[in-house]
């Protein structure tokens, strides 16, 4: 993926829509996905996980790679 506003980050942030963590987990960032999949799913169980599965889908849309 070559950067910011890239194909790959589009379809990562997509991903992420439906699954948080799921772009990242697309990107390559293995430990970031468990992070957001995770703390999303212990989140949702007080409501606030909307929070965190918008911000896997920003996370996800604003990677810039290596």
């Amino acid at each position: 993926m070559s950067g910011q506003g890239s194909t790959g980050n589009v379809l990562a942030a997509i991903a992420s829509l439906f699954i948080p963590g799921l772009g990242q987990l697309l990107q390559g960032r293995i430990l970031m996905a468990a992070f957001m999949f995770i703390l999303a799913g212990v989140l949702w169980f007080f409501l606030l996980g909307w929070v965190i599965h918008l911000w896997s889908v920003v996370d996800a849309a604003r990677f810039r790679g290596k």
